[in-house]
């Protein structure tokens, strides 16, 4: 499975990406919104992925926990799509330097990790929040007009946490201080 460390975004941003989830749902489209039935929605939270390995190790989370975190703003940009055979539908994040200068630090401190993808490293990275996955080719169209009317949003990185895709848990590293 995947192993990650995520940027959380303010109470009102994540509102905003959900109601962009309900949006996709409401249209009978594959939104993350749904299959949830589970309730949790903390480890289901909007997120901007800054790293991706096939394991973190112990010393890595603690050198990730060491971090002198601070709030910082960010703007959720347009509508993008990546791939065509299985499209994912996205918000932009609009790269500033403190975001960039973020996941470098993250990186590094990740980067001992055994299977980072090359578009999670700096330079390649292209900074989004998720909207959708798997949406069939033909429904593109669909789906861009169903989020698209959203202007930007200004939103704050209010946090960092650590995904574990194989206990299927999540929990905050990196202490505001």
């Amino acid at each position: 499975m995947v192993q990650s460390v995520e940027l959380l975004l303010d109470e009102t941003a994540e509102q905003r990406i959900r109601r962009q989830w309900e949006l996709l749902a409401e249209a009978g489209l594959p939104g993350l919104g749904q299959g949830r039935r589970d309730g949790d929605t903390e480890s289901h939270r909007p997120h901007i992925t800054a790293a991706v390995a096939r394991q973190i190790w112990p010393r890595i989370e603690q050198d990730l926990d060491r971090l002198p975190f601070r709030p910082f703003p960010i703007r959720l940009g347009g509508v993008l799509v990546f791939g065509a055979r299985r499209p994912i539908l996205v918000r932009a994040v609009v790269p500033s330097e403190q975001l960039l200068a973020w996941h470098r630090r993250i990186h590094q401190v990740v980067e001992p990790c055994p299977d980072i993808p090359a578009n999670l490293r700096p330079n390649q990275w292209t900074p989004h929040v998720t909207l959708a996955r798997r949406i069939l080719p033909q429904h593109i169209g669909e789906a861009v007009a169903a989020v698209a009317a959203d202007r930007d949003i200004i939103a704050t990185v209010v946090g960092i946490r650590r995904w574990d895709g194989d206990q299927r848990r999540a929990w905050q590293v990196a202490e505001h201080g």
